[in-house]
């Protein structure tokens, strides 16, 4: 089943939520919608419809968390028939969502110690330089193959079919670096373990993960074991 709407962690920092905020332009443009509800978690919500081009539920009573969600939009059958993507563009067409984003993030790390945020390609090149700035961190770029130009580290991980694997400059993570790895999405969860692989395997502590948005379905966090997710928001596939 395609989840439809998204779900606002409870553990995000708490604030007197605004009202609602409209999906920002070029959303999906579906004449249908679905019912999304507003409330700090375990309270009473308010419900309300909104347009379905708007992947959003929130149920967290900081209203940057509601903003967050409301600015995903979902796009059906992509990349490929019977995927609900869930596109973070129409995100960064919002600046005050875009900077809530930061904030969110920041606010959780800022007194972690962290030492580097690894930013694991290609989204978690947008979210993860701004956190590392504010933090006081370097940030390290997780690339595809064959992109790094000088000596790298590099593991393997499994797809649906056949394999993939991601790399890292040497050098670039220390055995004493306290790592934050960004992405974000987290989906079956390969992609972020094989990340925090390639961060152990030089001597360095991972902190935590941290998405903008989690797949709840796809099981991600049970293949990263006892290694702490952090995100914002979850796709919820019952309605």
């Amino acid at each position: 089943m395609l989840p439809s709407r998204l779900l606002p962690i409870p553990h995000c920092p708490t604030a007197p939520a605004p009202s609602p905020t409209p999906t920002p332009p070029g959303g999906a443009r579906s004449p249908s919608s679905v019912t999304l509800r507003f409330g700090s978690p375990g309270g009473t919500g308010v419900r309300l419809r909104r347009r379905r081009g708007s992947a959003a539920v929130a149920m967290a009573s900081d209203g940057r968390v509601e903003r967050i969600a409301s600015s995903i939009r979902a796009i059906p059958n992509f990349p490929k028939p019977g995927i609900l993507f869930q596109d973070i563009t129409t995100l960064l067409l919002d600046p005050q969502a875009f900077r809530d984003t930061t904030d969110l993030f920041v606010e959780r790390y800022k007194d972690k110690s962290i030492t580097v945020v690894a930013g694991v390609e290609a989204r978690g090149f947008i979210f993860g330089p701004p956190i590392a700035l504010a933090i006081g961190a370097k940030f390290v770029p997780i690339r595809k193959p064959k992109k790094l130009p000088g000596e790298v580290i590099s593991e393997e991980y499994s797809l649906e079919y056949g394999t993939d694997k991601i790399e890292m400059h040497v050098g670039a993570v220390q055995p004493n670096d306290r790592v934050l790895i960004v992405d974000d999405l987290i989906a079956t969860g390969g992609t972020l373990c094989a990340a925090a692989k390639l961060i152990e395997r030089v001597g360095a502590k991972v902190v935590e993960c941290a998405c903008v948005i989690e797949l709840p379905e796809l099981k991600g966090r049970d293949k990263l074991g006892d290694l702490p997710v952090f995100v914002l928001v979850q796709a919820d596939e019952s309605v």
